[in-house]
């Protein structure tokens, strides 16, 4: 095992290494309640989306340590899910097996992306700029989510939104958030489950002392109670996946974007990572990145066989590399950890919407972070990014915000004489994006 992972040429232990693994599953496991809840608005069912979840992350990131030996986790990507459930599904009237074909179909494409190396051109095809405008207006659009889960933001036919009646269902959230943010604030490792498990508890009493547990439960007014704590892990969603019927013309525009929106977290997560833990090579890259695009590639490929949405590498991996975890050890121990949960169906059931709303409300946070990397000052640099940053949350549509980002984009730089920063790669991407307006939604 020392000589596979090579700790001593990475300056590390078999020790630190596991309490790296320990440290980054802690910080990633919110993922196991989360996805689940935000895709059981499609229709399908909790219990068999907590196992798919679990599959894809234990799956994925033992691969990636053992293929790619770089201490990366990976799981069903924030953002993605939504875009799968609100926009795919929700909006577009898109049957969950065929979004399942898609997200399946994108991760073939991004394995061949990567085997053949193509994956490079279109990466510097992407403006950095509307990178960071992307990942920021999905932090919007997860935090509004949140809000909307726990009945603070609702419609308003005066406003289109407005905030919602401060009562116990709320004021439970509010007090959630604020727990949630106070240890997340201190960096107590495993802030989010902490979170989640207390409000939890907190919402308790609605519904049996007071309130309505229609608000806490998707709209279900019956009371979620506790009917054990093990079950067989539920297999009923796995390979229920519409191969055809997400291969017609229609469903290209949704291929297209989780490929770019998976493609651009697991780029960003790489490069960040690499940063934080100076795991380069010789020519500043990203440490063995091709392996680990392969490995991200198929990730995504497996989660729409499982019957989850696309895969992602995680940047919490971070977390891992700052107690010292230098190699795919980590990403191993962290894979393994993910199992057992597979058997806590019943016990992770009983979590109500309001429960992971705090948590929701705090990724946005997190991915926040590239808002002060953009050009403010540069207009041409700006206008594109602001626009996908603002119009992901308003329209509901991550598709929407990377369509309208581009187009500008080329348009802004066509007009004020820079040619230089529209590639023929870009020109390529902007005729899928005119495509996705006519054919998607």
């Amino acid at each position: 095992m020392q000589q596979f992972f090579d700790f001593k040429k990475n300056n590390t232990n078999l020790k630190t290494e596991v309490i790296a693994g320990v440290t980054t599953f802690l910080t990633t496991m919110y993922i196991i309640i989360v996805n689940p809840a935000i895709l059981q608005n499609t229709g399908m069912p909790f219990s068999a989306l907590l196992t798919a979840t679990i599959l894809v992350s234990a799956f994925s990131s033992i691969m990636m340590g053992i293929y790619a030996k770089n201490p990366i986790v990976l799981a069903p990507g924030m953002g993605i899910n939504a875009f799968f459930a609100f926009t795919v599904v929700a909006g577009m009237g898109i049957p969950w097996e065929k979004a399942l074909g898609a997200v399946f179909w994108s991760g073939i494409v991004f394995l061949l992306l990567s085997i053949f190396n193509i994956r490079t051109q279109i990466l510097k095809a992407i403006p950095r700029q509307l990178r960071y405008g992307v990942a920021a207006g999905i932090g919007l659009f997860i935090t509004l989510i949140g809000f909307k889960n726990a009945g603070f933001v609702v419609s308003d036919n005066a406003t289109m939104i407005s905030r919602g009646p401060l009562n116990t269902i709320t004021l439970t959230f509010l007090v959630g958030l604020g727990i949630t943010s106070i240890l997340v604030a201190k960096r107590v490792k495993g802030a989010m489950v902490l979170g989640i498990a207390l409000t939890t508890l907190l919402a308790i009493p609605i519904g049996r002392l007071w309130g309505d547990a229609s608000a806490i439960n998707f709209g279900n007014a019956e009371l979620v109670t506790l009917k054990g704590i093990f079950s067989a892990p539920d297999f009923s969603i796995l390979l229920q996946l519409d191969f055809i019927g997400s291969l017609t013309m229609a469903m290209f525009p949704v291929i297209f974007t989780f490929l770019f929106t998976d493609m651009f977290d697991s780029i960003s997560t790489f490069v960040g990572v690499a940063e934080a833990g100076n795991l380069v090579d010789e020519y500043g890259d990203p440490r063995n990145i091709k392996q680990s695009m392969i490995v991200d590639s198929f990730g995504t490929v497996i989660s729409g066989l499982f019957g989850t949405s696309s895969a992602t590498s995680y940047i919490e991996s971070a977390t891992g590399i700052e107690e010292g975890g230098r190699t795919g050890m980590v990403a191993v121990v962290a894979g393994i950890l993910f199992l057992p949960f597979m058997f806590l169906s019943p016990l992770l059931s009983i979590i109500p919407a309001i429960a992971t709303a705090p948590a929701l409300v705090l990724v946005g946070v997190f991915m926040m972070k590239p808002v002060v990397l953009i050009h403010w000052d540069k207009f041409d640099d700006a206008i594109p990014a602001f626009l996908s940053l603002i119009l992901i949350p308003l329209t509901f549509s991550i598709t929407q915000g990377i369509i309208w980002g581009f187009l500008s984009w080329t348009l802004i730089k066509l007009f004020t004489g820079k040619y230089k920063d529209i590639t023929p790669m870009l020109i390529v991407i902007d005729c899928f994006a005119i495509l996705a307006l006519t054919l998607g939604k």
